[in-house]
Formats: structure tokens, sequence, C-alpha cells
């Protein structure tokens, strides 16, 4: 039987990953909710200019 409480306390993290979330949040990276608010923007600036 696995001791979860033995295998935590050997734990170390993968240098891999830490690489990964630095080089992640390391980046502006534009997701789906940035373009969706970017095209909400552009829409009601182009109705104000119809107005």
């Amino acid at each position: 039987m696995i001791n979860f409480d033995e295998e935590i306390k050997n734990y170390e993290p993968s240098l891999e990953i830490e690489e990964a979330e630095s080089a992640i949040y390391s980046h502006d990276l534009t997701d789906v909710t940035d373009i969706i608010a970017q095209l909400l923007r552009e829409q009601d600036k182009r109705q104000g200019d119809l107005r």
C-alpha cells in the first residue's frame, strides 16, 4: 500500500515543470477572453461613432 504522507515528504518538483512555468508566466499570452474583450471594445467604439 502507498503511504501518501511519506511520498509527499520525498516529493521534489520536476525542473522541466518549473522551467515551463517560468516561460509561460514570462510571456504575455492572449487568450480567448482577451480577444472577446478587444472585439467588444471595438464594437462599442464603432457604435459610438455612428451616433
